[in-house]
């Protein structure tokens, strides 16, 4: 099995670590474009000592010293870098399953846009702002998109929070989520959950009840009622989606000029 990641930050390594350790796994491209900096290590299980250098490289090594059998493809690059869609376009085919480990909008509706093209499932995972809790999801060939799910979880919070709440799925939002550090082990569990999820998909485990899944981790007042609880939403493909339902999913050179449009339409919305 082929898996194609994007990220290795915090959370992204604890995905991959736990999915590359599974038999099935044959190979595995990563894109990641960040450097290893002090902050991160608090955060990461990346030692002190690799401040510095490419983390893309540094995971590709933490993957072949645990399974030197697998085949790993560290590319460093941004998912919305326009000069590499075709190379990105190229993994997206050649992959079984996609992995997005990432914690900006622009580069999840990028990765959505590729996966829909090749027509292959992928998950997502989302730690909240402080690690109060995190999202994880999966996404199935003609299914929901990225965009269909961010709209239907922009007006869930709208319509049951009992007081305004933290948008955690407006693309145009304040990034809370990296204003406010989540704990290790909040990244741990979210990551774990993501990667137990990802691992059915390689299975071919029938999809779960649920398209994403919200895991509380603490109790906040307007927010949360209480800490370690699960909500299921199961949600549809949107016929008046506006970024699956607009036109077809874009590959290619035209995947940098649909992914500004998506967003700008979304922006209006």
């Amino acid at each position: 099995m082929h898996v194609f990641q994007v990220g290795a930050g915090s959370g992204g390594i604890v995905v991959l670590d736990l999915v590359a350790r599974d038999p099935r796994v044959t190979r595995l491209t990563l894109v990641e474009p960040d450097t290893y900096k002090p902050h991160n290590v608090y955060r990461h299980v990346l030692p002190p000592a690799a401040v510095g250098r490419l983390k893309a490289e540094l995971a590709a090594e933490w993957v072949r010293e645990r399974r030197p059998d697998v085949t790993v493809d560290a590319v460093v690059a941004d998912l919305t870098d326009p000069t590499r869609a075709d190379d990105f376009h190229r993994f997206a085919e050649a992959c079984d399953v996609g992995v997005c480990a990432v914690d900006n909008e622009p580069a999840k509706f990028a990765f959505d846009a590729l996966m829909r093209a090749a027509g292959k499932p992928w998950t997502l995972g989302e730690v909240l702002s402080g690690g109060i809790g995190g999202w994880v999801h999966r996404f199935a060939p003609g299914g929901a998109c990225y965009g269909c799910v961010a709209a239907h979880l922009r007006r869930s919070v709208t319509e049951e929070a009992p007081a305004p709440a933290p948008d955690y799925s407006d693309p145009g939002g304040a990034a809370q989520e990296t204003t406010v550090p989540a704990s290790r082990a909040s990244i741990a569990v979210i990551a774990s959950l993501h990667a137990t999820l990802t691992l059915d998909v390689l299975g071919g485990t029938p999809p779960p009840d649920f398209t994403s899944l919200l895991f509380t981790l603490a109790a906040v007042p307007g927010v949360f009622d209480a800490a370690y609880r699960p909500y299921r939403f199961a949600i549809q493909k949107a016929a008046a989606c506006l970024v699956c339902a607009a036109r077809p999913a874009p590959a290619g050179e035209e995947l940098d000029v649909a992914l500004d449009e998506a967003l700008a339409r979304l922006g209006d919305n």
